[in-house]
């Protein structure tokens, strides 16, 4: 597999590709955090999980194209607008289907699991009627654009770079809601005996809207950030959808610290290995290292105690 390289080039392609994978984790931990929060609080099985991801996206299609239609004064600073209106769009349109779908389906995990795989269906073609079948990209503001050069052989691109920020951004923001908030509190309250939780007065099923609202509403910036490194097409967010689940399952369901660790382990497996082999074969040795570690360890990599 390494036959024809030298030691200097190895080196070269492994820094690459682990900055390659970097971008990767990025992608993975903005889905996963939002899909994490969901199905470890909830129980919810969400497969249109990746369809919230590209309303974002295509929110952010839409800011580009008006920016640079009306207002291309201030174009270099849409992104940041963008990404405001994208948790907005997803976080109601999640608050809502909660509402009229999921509260009639807890504690029915085969149930939310094909609800929500039709409503990713439904959502893929009402993307499809309104914007196309044909992918769209967004124009990158200048200051994203190039690359940084570290060494002869390495170059780094500015809007990874960005994307990667964006992603630790909203992973401290997570941690302070989660861990350093009244929402957080209750959020943590029900996950580990909801029952008593709504003994103490906490409004459950507004937290659990809330909840839904705000995990569907990091899908849609993680679909924001997106558009800087790939276009955006109805079906784009089933090609995350499963990696995005293994993310969550090998982590350990409700355990931020479980998620980054594990989409960062996956993402830097899948991006080296697709450069020496194809790219089915990576996510299948990876798939298949994933279960065999799940078979010793069935709870994930960080399991959080909770009271049953």
């Amino acid at each position: 597999m390494f036959d024809g390289y030298t030691m200097s080039e190895l080196g070269a392609i492994f820094a690459m590709q682990g900055f390659a994978g970097l971008i990767l984790f990025s992608v993975f931990v903005l889905m996963a955090l939002g899909l994490a929060i969901i199905f470890g609080q909830m129980g919810v099985i969400n497969m249109a999980h990746g369809e919230f991801m590209i309303l974002g996206a295509y929110v952010t299609y839409l800011c580009s194209t008006f920016f640079e239609t009306y207002l291309p004064s201030i174009f270099g600073i849409y992104f940041f607008i963008a990404m405001i209106l994208a948790f907005l769009a997803s976080g109601a349109l999640g608050m809502l289907v909660e509402w009229g779908l999921i509260r009639h389906l807890y504690r029915r995990p085969l149930d939310t699991l094909l609800a929500t795989w039709g409503l990713s269906l439904i959502l893929q073609q009402t993307y499809r009627s309104v914007f196309g079948a044909r992918e769209v990209g967004v124009t990158i503001p200048n200051w994203m654009l190039g690359s940084l050069p570290l060494t002869d052989m390495i170059e780094v691109p500015i809007n990874g770079l960005f994307v990667m920020a964006l992603a630790v951004s909203i992973a401290a923001a997570v941690y302070v809601m989660i861990f350093r908030s009244k929402w957080g509190r209750q959020v943590r309250a029900v996950t580990q005996n909801r029952v008593m939780a709504g003994a103490v007065g906490i409004n459950t099923e507004r937290t659990d809207r809330l909840t839904f609202g705000i995990g569907c509403g990091v899908a849609g910036v993680a679909g924001a950030a997106f558009t800087m490194i790939g276009s955006t097409g109805p079906t784009a967010g089933q090609l995350y959808i499963v990696d995005t689940f293994l993310v969550v399952v090998f982590g350990g369901a409700a355990s931020l610290l479980g998620t980054i660790a594990s989409a960062f382990s996956i993402s830097q497996a899948q991006s080296i290995m697709e450069f020496f082999l194809s790219g089915s074969m990576a996510k299948v040795l990876t798939l298949l290292v994933v279960v065999g570690i799940l078979m010793l360890r069935p709870q994930g990599l960080f399991a959080l105690k909770v009271r049953k």
